[in-house]
């Protein structure tokens, strides 16, 4: 056996792999997180869950990356175990789209032109010129993707090629060893245990195509056995990504397990007991790639019909399996998992609705610590306390894990909803400090039993609906990708200091004639400062969002253009100060 020879079929298995990762990684990106969107919002029906896991694998062309992305799911609460067992059933089918690409490497060189170009000696040298071609000229992220996937798709079948030679001068080793496998279940061991090694049933059965082509003395005795082995060896990959887990994706994982083996105990047993009675003659021919391909979709067809109707059951095996407490309680966080940086958008979308969710409480602190000054209610202070804690909690975890999504490869799409997302936590995080700013002020009025006069509650109403609405435009916004709400949030912003400004120039006419206190003045003064603060806090996250969209972020640039004229600003700061007017 030549060391060299050795070599070559190590590195076409590398070569083969890495092809396969880079095709998938560019297949994923290209999708721009459609494929997991589509995932985590599918409903528990069983055939539009085969249907979707059979199309989604077809597509990124690895069973494994999306058993980890179920694994993901779960984790996270997105899905339920009872969700994912169809779409594994349906990954598991997917796969063997691979299988069928690889048998072209054993279309015969005098099969004429058109069968020909079908080869991959043919083909991938032109597949990669231009993918090189369109990644080093893309301008755009959709282009580099596309050149990526070609790349990848053309180092794949490269590699194949590879295989395929080594495999030709090892023939006399790998004939002789091949004769260890005869027994089927050390067959089934033997390609378990490679597959789990190389953590790829499509490269292992790869190695299996390129072992029948290559003119290797390998019946479809050995070669089923082996095959059903590698259909079990592929669940390494979720139960690894599920170890970090909690019991749900650990149920995940076992879920994959249990398919592949119950599926491969039941075709096999079934198909030996009909070979013992009839013995079938193709079992002594040598294997072909075709026969491989179709043994492996063949297998994964059959026991996927077998096992549909006892999704349930399995479910309820797995139960049994990882033992445990489920928490009802969905951990509002689970979402930000390291599994999903693999695929930015997806990852990006998750942290939107995420500061989404953040912005909305801290809307709710406003609302609930300004409903104090007309009844004050110790429980509802102690929530406006809780709920900053809560968004507090929010901006740690979300800038967190933002700042590892900044780290990965992004699209430019993304890398701006990033950059909008990181500046506008720290003004939503602000401004559930300045909602219980608020609800202490009033805590303070109502411990001293002291009243404003009936102009500043006035006043202070007619402010306080103001900042209501600039915060309400400002998380609309940012909730629902509104350009032209965040329009309105700065023009609203002016009038709020206009308001601020009449009422504290009222507040010391009052003091003058002895209708205000010094002690209100300074409650006084300190609510507006707080309320003025909520305002610029809502103007920042409504220009950032402006100016990212734009390309753009000039933040002092943009508010100079804004405030020095404008027919449609001035408009809308005249209906404001009209709806808010203090006299």
């Amino acid at each position: 056996m030549d060391i060299f020879t050795v070599l070559s079929l190590i590195g076409g298995l590398a070569l083969f792999l890495y092809g396969m990762d880079l095709m998938g990684d560019g297949l994923k990106k290209l999708a721009g997180g459609k494929l997991e969107s589509f995932l985590a919002k599918l409903t528990s029906a069983r055939w539009k869950g085969l249907l979707l896991g059979l199309g989604v694998t077809a597509v990124i062309q690895s069973s494994s990356a999306t058993t980890v992305m179920l694994v993901g799911f779960v984790n996270s609460g997105i899905m339920k175990l009872s969700q994912t067992i169809s779409i594994i059933m349906g990954a598991n089918i997917g796969t063997t789209i691979t299988a069928w690409l690889l048998t072209t490497t054993d279309i015969p060189d005098g099969a004429g032109f058109l069968l020909n170009l079908f080869k991959p000696s043919s083909f991938t040298p032109i597949l990669a010129i231009i993918g090189l071609i369109m990644m080093m000229t893309a301008k755009n992220d959709r282009r580099r993707n596309t050149g990526s996937i070609l790349i990848g798709f053309a180092i794949l079948m490269f590699g194949m090629d590879a295989m395929s030679s080594a495999v030709s001068n090892l023939r006399n080793a790998f004939n002789s060893m091949l004769v260890m496998f005869k027994n089927p279940i050390v067959g089934i061991l033997v390609g378990t245990i490679f597959t789990a090694i190389i953590q790829s049933s499509s490269a292992s059965v790869g190695v299996l195509i390129a072992l029948a082509a290559s003119g290797v003395n390998m019946p479809f005795s050995i070669a089923l056995p082996l095959l059903l082995g590698m259909n079990i060896g592929t669940t390494i990959t979720p139960i690894i990504s599920a170890i970090s887990g909690n019991i749900h994706a650990k149920r995940v994982a076992f879920a994959c397990l249990y398919i592949k083996m119950i599926g491969v105990a039941v075709v096999t047993s079934a198909f030996y007991a009909i070979h013992s009675f009839v013995g079938f003659e193709f079992m002594a021919t040598p294997a072909n790639v075709v026969g491989i391909a179709f043994a492996h979709t063949l297998f994964n067809v059959i026991s996927t019909i077998i096992l549909i109707p006892f999704c349930n059951l399995i479910e309820k095996l797995t139960i049994v399996t990882i033992k445990g407490k489920q928490d009802e309680e969905d951990n509002i966080f689970a979402t930000l998992d390291d599994r999903f940086l693999d695929v930015p958008s997806f990852a990006v979308e998750k942290c939107k609705d995420l500061v989404s969710e953040m912005a909305t409480i801290a809307a709710d602190s406003y609302k609930k610590a300004t409903e104090l000054m007309e009844n004050f209610v110790e429980e509802e202070f102690d929530k406006i306390s809780r709920l900053e804690k809560m968004v507090d909690k929010y901006e740690d975890k979300t800038s967190t894990y933002l700042v590892k999504i900044a780290a990965t490869q992004m699209s430019a799409k993304d890398s701006k909803v990033v950059t909008e997302l990181l500046h506008c936590i720290g003004d939503i995080e602000r401004i559930s400090d300045h909602a219980l700013n608020i609800a202490e002020a009033v805590k303070e009025i109502h411990e001293k039993k002291i009243t404003f006069s009936d102009k500043a509650k006035r006043d202070l109403a007619i402010i306080t609906a103001a900042v209501g609405e600039t915060l309400d435009l400002a998380v609309r916004a940012l909730v629902n990708d509104d350009i032209e709400i965040a329009k309105l949030v700065e023009p609203l912003e002016q009038v709020i200091d206009r308001l601020k400004r009449k009422i504290k120039n009222g507040h010391i006419s009052r003091l003058r004639q002895g209708d205000c206190t010094v002690e209100l003045g300074f409650i006084l003064s300190d609510l507006l400062t707080n309320y003025e603060r909520i305002s610029d806090h809502c103007s920042n996250i409504a220009v950032c969002f402006i100016e990212i969209a734009n390309d753009s972020f000039e933040t002092h640039e943009y508010l100079s253009q804004v405030k020095s004229g404008g027919a449609e600003y001035n408009k809308m700061y005249e209906a404001y100060k009209k709806k808010y007017y203090i006299d």
